[in-house]
């Protein structure tokens, strides 16, 4: 466990998984603690896909891989190989165990900025095969509800950098999605979008395609602001464990996500695909914001 702190925030990083697992301001903490009555992780990277491939299984140039969800960077031990007084990088590279899984070599790092009240998140991924790669990559970081109170139905409130014309996709089956019906999502004129110990229980999980989102932030339930995300991911995930009363929600930037209930083509056709020529880099990274 490596740890950063300046004077305002102090975080905390595993090489399992090069995961986030405390983000703290004056003794309060703001990650979720990975109690496993609820989910058991802090802030996975999700690696080579995001979500899940149909029947756990893609193709590739016609040969049957078998993917668990969210892949399988997030169950591994990166490297450690660079820490400053602001700074941590991580590395994992392929390995015999990956190449079961997924065919083509790759490097990915992972690294973390301290600066004030932000952490900047950064992922770099390299094709180091021979041939073309594609992949996805997406976080999943857990956030404490503010003022949490088991026994009270509201849990504050999402605001966004755009609030009007929202539309939404939903899961509808083994953790895929129906990518044809869209789903409006309404945010009150306050531009507040409330949130609710029930607001996931039918719908699992909100998620916004093409780029629609470039900034959530949480506000506590007396509106004050909390904590925030900005990104340039094209996918944004928004769950909490549906039907738990979870005291914790993610705010998820992808570059990618699930397949779309029943797909069982080429893994390169998949949606939301991202493509790596040899050699080539793949550079993204958000930033959480600290109130």
């Amino acid at each position: 466990m490596q740890t950063l702190k300046n004077d305002i925030l102090s975080i905390s990083v595993d090489n399992h998984g090069a995961e986030l697992t405390s983000i703290n301001k004056n003794g309060v903490e703001y990650l979720w603690q990975a109690d496993p009555a609820f989910w058991k992780r802090h802030s996975p990277v999700l690696f080579p896909i995001v979500g899940s491939v149909w029947d756990g299984k893609y193709m590739v140039d016609g040969k049957q891989y078998a993917l668990g969800q969210h892949g399988f960077a997030r169950d591994m031990d990166f490297e450690l190989i660079d820490k400053g007084l602001d700074h941590l990088a991580y590395r994992l590279d392929s390995n015999p165990l990956t190449l079961e899984k997924y065919p083509w070599s790759f490097r990915l790092e992972i690294g973390y900025e301290l600066k004030n009240n932000e952490i900047r998140v950064i992922w770099k991924v390299r094709n180091t095969s021979d041939k073309q790669m594609y992949f996805q990559i997406g976080a999943h970081p857990a956030f404490n509800y503010p003022d949490y109170c088991a026994d009270k139905k509201e849990r504050g409130f999402f605001s966004f950098d755009r609030s009007e014309g929202l539309e939404c996709i939903r899961i509808v089956e083994k953790g895929c999605v129906d990518a044809e019906t869209l789903h409006p999502l309404e945010v009150p004129q306050n531009g507040l979008y409330p949130l609710a110990s029930d607001t996931f229980d039918v719908i699992d999980t909100i998620m916004l395609q093409n780029s629609q989102l470039k900034r959530v932030t949480l506000h506590k339930p007396d509106k004050s602001k909390w904590l925030e995300l900005t990104f340039d991911a094209p996918v944004t995930g928004l769950w909490s464990p549906p039907r738990k009363n979870a005291p914790f929600i993610c705010i998820e930037p992808w570059f990618g996500r699930c397949d779309r209930a029943g797909y069982t083509g080429e893994f390169k056709d998949r949606d939301w695909i991202n493509t790596l020529a040899p050699g080539e880099d793949f550079n993204a990274s958000y930033i959480i914001r600290i109130f």
